[in-house]
C-alpha cells in the first residue's frame, strides 16, 4: 500500500513538472515595434553639391544654333559675303544699337553665318536670337523640352559630355543659346550699279554680269527646335550619329548642410522633417530646400545641424475633401 501511495505521489510529481514545462517550451514570437518608433537617425552633415539634368543627344555634322541680342535696342543687319573657306576670326554680322551705343553681333570662328532671325531694323529684346550660325564640322547636339529649358537656361557653363560606347567624359563647349530658331534668311547681295556716261557722249556698254556663284553660297538655315549645341575638345573622336549623353550642372552649393532625401518630405523649397528628442519622441519640422542630386538635399534653413533626424521622413497627411482648410468630419459622418 506504501509503495503504491509512492507511485502515485511520483506521477503526480511529473505530471505538475510536464504540464509547467510545456508552455516555456515554445519561443514567442517577436511582435512589431509600435507604430511611429524610430528606427533608424541620421544627422545633417556637409558636402559640396551639384544639381544636374542630363539630356540625351547625337554627333552632328555642322549644327546650326543662335546667337542672341547682347541688349534691347535696334538690330542693322551687315551684308555678309560667303568665306571662301572656315574662318578661323570671328564674323561681325549685325550690331543692335541702343541710345546710341552700337553692341557688336559675332560669328564665332570655325562657324559661318547662316542666316537673319528677324528683319533688319526690327526693335529686338535682350536675349533674343537674332542671328543663326553653322558650326562647320562636328557638334553635339540634344533636343531640350520646356520643362528642361527653365532649369539650364541661366547654367549653361559646364557642360559634360560622353559618347555612348566611346569616349569621354569630356567637357563639351556650349554654342549660342538652347532656344528654338526660325528659319534664316540671307538677302542677295545688291547688284552692282552702272557708271553714268558723261553728258553728251554716247553711253557706255553694259557691263556683262559676273558669272553666278550660286553653288558657293550659304544656305539659309531651317527652322529648328529647343536644344543644345556643343563642341568637344579637338582630341576627341566623334563618328557622326553616335549617341550621346550631356550632363548640365545647372547649379552649385559648397559645404551645403545636407541630409538624405528620404529624411526628408516635401519638394519645391519646402520640407519637413521628423527631430528625435533625447526621450525618442518626434517633433516635425518645417525647413528650406536648396539644392539635390537625387540622394542628398541641401537643407538652406530650419536646421541647425547638431539635430538627429529621422529617417524615413514624415509621412504629410493626404489632403482632406473639400479644400485644403476644410475640417475632417467626425467618424461616422459622411
Amino acid at each position: 500500500m506504501r509503495r503504491l501511495l509512492s507511485l502515485c505521489v511520483l506521477a503526480l510529481v511529473v505530471a505538475a513538472a510536464t504540464g509547467c514545462s510545456e508552455p516555456n517550451a515554445q519561443t514567442e514570437t517577436p511582435g512589431l515595434a509600435p507604430r511611429g518608433t524610430t528606427m533608424t537617425t541620421v544627422q545633417p552633415t556637409r558636402q559640396d553639391l551639384a544639381n544636374k539634368v542630363s539630356l540625351s543627344g547625337k554627333v552632328t555634322i555642322n549644327p546650326v544654333f543662335g546667337i542672341v541680342a547682347p541688349a534691347a535696342g535696334q538690330v542693322r543687319y551687315l551684308d555678309v559675303r560667303t568665306p571662301r573657306s572656315t574662318p578661323t576670326r570671328p564674323t561681325r554680322v549685325a550690331s543692335v544699337w541702343e541710345s546710341g551705343k552700337a553692341h557688336r553681333i559675332d560669328v564665332p570662328a570655325g562657324a559661318m553665318f547662316a542666316g537673319r532671325l528677324v528683319d533688319d531694323r526690327s526693335n529686338v529684346t535682350a536675349g533674343m536670337p537674332i542671328v543663326s550660325a553653322k558650326k562647320v564640322g562636328y557638334g553635339l547636339v540634344a533636343e531640350i523640352d520646356g520643362a528642361q529649358a527653365y532649369k539650364i537656361s541661366d547654367a549653361l557653363a559646364t557642360v559634360q559630355a560622353q559618347i555612348k560606347n566611346g569616349p569621354g567624359p569630356f567637357p563639351c563647349k556650349v554654342l549660342g543659346t538652347i532656344a528654338a530658331l526660325p528659319a534664316g534668311t540671307i538677302p542677295d547681295p545688291p547688284a552692282a550699279q552702272p557708271s553714268a556716261a558723261p553728258s553728251g557722249q554716247p553711253s557706255a556698254p553694259p557691263v556683262a554680269p559676273a558669272p553666278s556663284v550660286e553653288q558657293d553660297r550659304t544656305e539659309p538655315s531651317e527652322p529648328t527646335g529647343m536644344r543644345l549645341v556643343c563642341t568637344a575638345p579637338a582630341s576627341v573622336k566623334l563618328i557622326n550619329g553616335a549617341s550621346a549623353t550631356l550632363e548640365v550642372v545647372t547649379a552649385r552649393a559648397t559645404k551645403a548642410l545636407v541630409l538624405p532625401v528620404e529624411a526628408v518630405a516635401g519638394g519645391q523649397g519646402r520640407g519637413k522633417v521628423d527631430v528625435v528628442k533625447p526621450d525618442g519622441t518626434r517633433e516635425t519640422r518645417d525647413v528650406v530646400l536648396g539644392l539635390s542630386d537625387g540622394k542628398a538635399v541641401e537643407i538652406k534653413s530650419g536646421l541647425t545641424g547638431d539635430e538627429t533626424v529621422a529617417v524615413p521622413g514624415p509621412n504629410l497627411p493626404p489632403a482632406k475633401p473639400g479644400g485644403e482648410d476644410s475640417p475632417a468630419a467626425p467618424m461616422g459622418e459622411k
